[in-house]
């Protein structure tokens, strides 16, 4: 029998993730037929599949079984591994409009494998450079392709190299920024879980164009199967003589390490991820001069993040062109998002520049995954805007978006329907940036709490109408005079959700109310006698006893010691409790 691969993935979007148990019924299973040595399975973290349970993917054969149960496996290893057929009923049907660049070997490939991967083309495109390119024909190919980072920023990648291969430093430096801290996001985690040959290919090939002969990986520390991938695949690019002295006959020398972060968000922003890579204290430092000229231990530096590596050996092995034939005019090739929040189809997509936001959102996404309508869509993370449901019909583009009040960021996607407060939503991310603000600046670190403060006062109803002048006051004065692109951006979430709903901020303040429910201060219970049992749930269950009565004349709220946590109407059974 050939040997196999099967690769397995939970691709439910519940927290309970089947892997490993159906991993080790499997395995169980090939142990009683003698087959472990010749099939190898092998637990994925993505598989561009979602919502459909336990997922296999069987190579060479490349079938996908999905919503497979343990029962299934004795007739899969009957069937498909010992006598080459298909099992109709479990086998993939439906087709994703995905279009997969950057994450082309995740789920198709065994990470920890170097063969593997060679034998997919892996370091042929180190190959073409080294051998048929100069550090200025790699950089024009980038040109060509139009790629620009996927960090956030969506700066033109070749002109940030062509930067530091024309600064004169005997040493010059490239670092991969895998710092990935917005909420909800993990597109550089699967990329570095799932193909971490393609980042050192790119890490290489990037070094090679710049004249650069040290790489470093910032990886930050809460992601250990990233950390422990990526440090296999340098040990056995190393042992493949692809990294070191000499790479290839080539004379070309590029080592690699790997440094950790212990997870600050402003570690993200390349000065200060630089500081921390030196030993500092991660803050951010004034710009120019740039990274590109003067950065890690005052040497030229080219940062860029995992996405925008990972896609470099795909265009200097297939051609810029090419590359650029995908998305659009300004924003070519694809990007990958993180999709959370009220969606069907939560996980990690990949997609053409260009798709709207309504096709992302309903096509692959599956709609809202409450009976409740879409809202708007959170683009960019912390730092990103809220762009409501009648802006759907926009492109994914770096431009589209920013005209909207909002960015790219790394991925991060964020579906939200008609339960969520965009006051709240705003309070969210703001909060979130002033925990994580280093403080150096005074424009970020006061601004961004007096803003809080702000938010907090119109989510207790105690808001005037003033307070909406003065937040837009603060997040220009933010916007412009912040240090680094977290103070800067730190408004955005505000900004937008003012731009596009403050109807709500003013319901709030006039009214001393929250459409969606969720600012418990402008929230009051009541107990409708006609629904009610007298059960008596609510009253054994509120923690502060501000239910009165009994059961034989009834229940009702006091709503002087009620402290609004909603524990009754959670209890009752009958939609007595509403609120209001």
């Amino acid at each position: 029998m050939t040997e196999k691969i099967i690769y397995i993935k939970d691709t439910n979007t519940s927290k309970e993730d089947n892997t490993s148990k159906f991993y080790n019924a499997f395995e169980q299973k090939l142990q009683g037929k003698n087959l472990l040595d010749k099939i190898h399975l092998i637990k994925i973290a993505d598989m561009g599949i979602y919502n459909k349970g336990i997922t296999l993917k069987l190579l060479p054969e490349n079938i996908t079984y999905v919503n497979v149960k343990e029962n299934d496996i004795g007739r899969i290893i009957e069937s498909t591994i010992e006598k080459g057929k298909t099992l109709v009923d479990l086998h993939l049907k439906e087709s994703y409009k995905q279009v997969r660049i950057a994450l082309r070997h995740c789920g198709n490939l065994n990470p920890e494998n170097i063969d593997e991967y060679i034998a997919n083309d892996g370091y042929s495109a180190l190959t073409k450079a080294l051998t048929e390119m100069s550090p200025e024909n790699v950089i024009d190919e980038i040109r060509k392709s139009g790629l620009r980072g996927r960090g956030g920023g969506g700066y033109p990648t070749w002109l940030k190299w062509k930067f530091t291969l024309e600064v004169d430093s005997e040493q010059k430096y490239v670092i991969c920024n895998a710092d990935e801290g917005d909420p909800g996001a993990y597109m550089d985690r699967s990329m570095l879980e799932g193909d971490p040959h393609s980042l050192i290919e790119g890490m290489i090939i990037a070094g090679y164009a710049v004249k650069a002969t040290q790489g470093y990986f910032y990886i930050r520390a809460e992601y250990p199967l990233a950390i422990e991938r990526i440090q296999k695949a340098i040990n056995q690019a190393y042992e493949y003589g692809l990294l070191g002295k000499n790479i290839l006959d080539s004379r070309v020398n590029f080592d690699l390490e790997i440094r950790l972060g212990a997870g600050a968000f402003v570690c993200g922003e390349e000065t200060a991820l630089i500081a921390s890579i030196e030993g500092k204290r991660g803050y951010p430092r004034p710009r120019p001069p740039y990274p590109s000229v003067k950065g890690l231990w005052n040497q030229p530096t080219v940062i860029n993040n995992v996405e925008t590596l990972i896609n470099v050996p795909y265009i200097i092995l297939e051609g810029g062109t090419k590359y650029s034939s995908v998305g659009t005019e300004k924003s070519t090739g694809t990007k990958v998002f993180a999709l959370t929040g009220k969606i069907k189809n939560s996980g990690l997509v990949e997609v053409a520049m260009g798709m709207p936001i309504k096709n992302l959102i309903n096509d692959i996404g599956g709609g809202s995954a409450t009976d409740k309508k879409i809202k708007a869509v959170q683009t960019g993370g912390p730092s990103g805007g809220v762009i409501p449901v009648n802006y759907f019909d926009t492109p994914v583009s770096y431009e589209a978006l920013q005209e909207l009040g909002s960015i790219m960021g790394s991925g991060g996607l964020i579906v939200m329907d008609e339960t969520d407060c965009m006051v709240d939503i705003a309070k969210f991310y703001l909060q979130f940036c002033v925990d994580e603000s280093c403080g150096k600046c005074a424009p970020c670190r006061i601004g961004g709490y007096q803003m809080l403060r702000l938010l907090e006062k119109i989510s207790e109803g105690k808001g005037e109408l003033g307070d909406i002048d003065k937040l837009k006051s603060i997040s220009q004065g933010m916007q412009k005079a912040s240090l680094c692109g977290l103070g800067q951006t730190a408004p955005n979430p505000v900004v937008s959700t003012l731009q596009y709903f403050e109807e709500e901020y003013k319901e709030h303040i006039l009214e001393k109310k929250c459409r969606a429910g969720k600012c418990s201060e402008l929230l009051s219970y009541y107990i409708i006698p006609d629904k009610c049992t007298k059960c008596g749930l609510c009253f054994k269950n509120c923690p502060v006893n501000a239910i009165k009565g009994d059961r034989k004349t009834g229940f009702v709220i006091d709503p002087d010691l009620c402290i609004k946590c909603g524990k009754c109407a959670e209890v009752c059974k009958f939609d007595a409790v509403t609120r209001k």
